[in-house]
């Protein structure tokens, strides 16, 4: 199933809420970090999802969209 366009503009403008990456933007976050979370498990919750479909879009190479997004739906 395809990520809606209210979850990509969401996920655009969400920012890490703890650890070591806390305040930066999910699209941001380093690619090792996203692949820690993999293996261990995401979140719980709307977060998770978000780190999941990051997680996804990182290892495609297509981050460059959310991006985009980010900048054509400011907040």
């Amino acid at each position: 199933m395809l990520p809606d366009k209210e979850f990509l503009i969401k996920l655009a403008h969400t920012k890490m809420p703890f650890g070591q990456y806390k305040d930066r933007y999910l699209i941001d976050l380093p690619e090792h970090y996203m692949v820690f979370y993999h293996r261990k498990g995401f979140p719980k919750g709307q977060l998770g999802l978000m780190m999941a479909q990051v997680y996804e879009l990182k290892i495609n190479g297509l981050e460059y969209l959310v991006r985009k997004i980010k900048k054509e739906y400011p907040k």
